[in-house]
C-alpha cells in the first residue's frame, strides 16, 4: 500500500521532521479554512506547503512549510493552504471511528492537483493513539514543545502503521465500509463548499446511484441528510465558539442563504439559531 510506504519512508530517515508547526484556534478561522472536530497531522512530502495558521503567540502568520516539516491541527483549530506552489503532502485524519489518509500532489499556477489519492479505515476508540493525539493537542498550548513534538509525531506515526496493517487482512470485507467512511471524511472537510451527489461521487469514482445506494445501506440515511447534519453540527459550534452574523455562519457551513440555513436548522434542532446561541 502507498499509504504504508510513504509513512516508512517518513520514519526511516535519519532525522524524520524538520519543523513542527502547531495550529491554533484562537482568532476567528478565515473563509474556506479547514477546521473539523477531530486531529489531523500534515506531512510535506516535496515542495513548499504554504499556509496560514495561528502562531505560538497567538498571531495569524503565513508559514512555508517545506520537504520533512509537518503540521499538527488539533481537534476544532484551522488551518488555510495556499496551494500556490508545487508541493505533495501526506494527511492523516484521525476521526471518531476512521482514520483517513490523502496524498495530493499540485503544480505552480494550475487549478487542478495532478495526483490525489485517498484511503480509509474503520476505526475504534479507547486505544494508545486516543492519548498520543491528546498528549499533541495539549503540547501544541505549551511553549516549549521541543523534543517531545519529534517523539509524539514519530509514535503516532508508528501507531498509523500497525492500524493500516492491521486493516490490510480485512481489505476484501470492509472495502464497501472504507469507501463509505472515506466519503464522510471528504464531507466533513468540505462541508463549507457546494457539494452534490454528482461532485462526489466524480470525487470517488464511483456512480451517484452507487454513492446513493451507499448511504443508505451503510448510514441508514440519505447522502443529503448526512451533508445537512455535518453542516448543521459545525453550526452549532460556530454559534457558540464565535461571535458571527447568522449569515457568516450560513455561509461557512456550506447553506445557501440565511433563511434556508434558518429552517432547516430549527427544523432538525427544534430552535433558531438565534435561541440556540442564547442556551445554555
Amino acid at each position: 500500500m502507498i499509504f504504508d510506504d510513504l509513512i516508512s519512508a517518513v520514519l526511516n530517515k535519519e532525522e524524520p521532521f524538520h519543523n513542527i508547526w502547531f495550529a491554533g484556534d484562537f482568532h476567528i478561522p478565515p473563509e474556506f479554512s479547514y477546521q473539523v472536530n477531530f486531529p489531523r497531522l500534515e506531512l510535506v512530502l516535496d515542495g513548499e506547503y504554504i499556509n496560514e495558521i495561528e502562531s505560538h503567540e497567538r498571531k495569524v502568520t503565513h508559514i512555508i512549510a517545506k520537504k520533512g516539516d509537518a503540521i499538527f491541527i488539533p481537534p476544532n483549530c484551522w488551518n488555510k493552504p495556499d496551494w500556490d506552489a508545487d508541493c505533495s503532502v501526506l494527511s492523516i485524519l484521525f476521526g471518531r471511528r476512521q482514520l483517513g489518509l490523502s496524498l495530493v500532489s499540485k503544480h505552480k499556477g494550475e487549478d487542478n492537483f495532478y495526483d490525489i489519492q485517498k484511503h480509509s479505515i474503520q476505526t475504534r476508540s479507547g486505544f494508545a493513539i486516543d492519548n498520543i493525539l491528546e498528549a499533541l493537542s495539549s503540547l501544541a498550548r505549551e511553549n516549549t514543545k521541543k523534543p517531545i513534538d519529534k517523539l509524539l509525531l514519530q509514535a503516532l506515526l508508528q501507531y498509523t502503521k500497525t492500524m493500516l496493517y492491521s486493516s490490510s487482512g480485512h481489505e476484501s470485507h470492509s472495502r464497501v465500509q472504507d469507501l463509505y467512511q472515506g466519503i464522510c471524511i471528504y464531507i466533513q472537510e468540505n462541508f463549507h463548499r457546494p457539494l452534490t451527489r454528482d461532485s462526489i461521487a466524480s470525487r470517488f469514482s464511483i456512480s451517484s446511484n452507487h454513492l446513493s445506494r451507499l448511504f443508505r445501506q451503510q448510514g441508514h440515511m440519505t447522502l443529503a441528510d448526512y451533508i445537512t447534519w455535518v453542516r448543521v453540527d459545525r453550526a452549532k459550534f460556530m454559534l457558540k465558539k464565535y461571535n458571527f452574523k447568522l449569515s457568516d455562519v450560513s455561509v461557512r457551513c456550506g447553506f445557501k442563504d440565511v433563511n434556508y440555513f434558518c429552517r432547516v436548522f430549527k427544523n432538525r434542532t427544534g430552535r433558531t439559531p438565534t435561541e440556540y446561541r442564547g442556551s445554555n
